[in-house]
């Protein structure tokens, strides 16, 4: 019998192709893409015809985790996903950037990966 882990694997490789094959990031439109590990998130705005990576922001960057350290009370998850979707958004619109193709890669459009998009929505991109 197969190992678990490697089954798991081979059929989150199989959703991320799937998403990608729909998914393309021009220079008009790049592709904004959020990766997420159990602790921390990570997006990045990608021109796919350059092989370009334009913005990027994560809950580890030096000025999404002072933000969080700011606020009065502890952020949960979800909440810290939020803050690095209007950050992201931030850094798009400074770099002229107004709308972009959303690529969630392997993980469900829930939770972290909707606060995202929610508070990347709320803060000025189109997608």
């Amino acid at each position: 019998m197969a190992d678990k882990n490697i089954v798991k694997f081979n059929r989150s490789q199989k959703r991320r192709r799937r998403v990608r094959r729909k998914v393309l990031g021009t220079a008009e439109r790049p592709r904004l893409t959020v990766s997420k590990s159990l602790k921390n998130i990570y997006v990045q705005i990608i021109d796919d015809e350059k092989e370009i990576t334009l913005a990027a922001a994560s809950s580890v960057s030096k000025n999404v985790a002072s933000d969080i350290k700011k606020s009065k009370k502890k952020m949960n998850k979800t909440q810290v996903a939020a803050k690095v979707g209007e950050i992201i958004a931030q850094t798009a619109k400074e770099k002229g950037i107004e709308t972009v193709v959303f690529d969630r890669n392997r993980n469900r459009y829930h939770g972290r990966v909707k606060a995202v998009a929610d508070a990347a929505r709320e803060a000025g991109l189109k997608f």
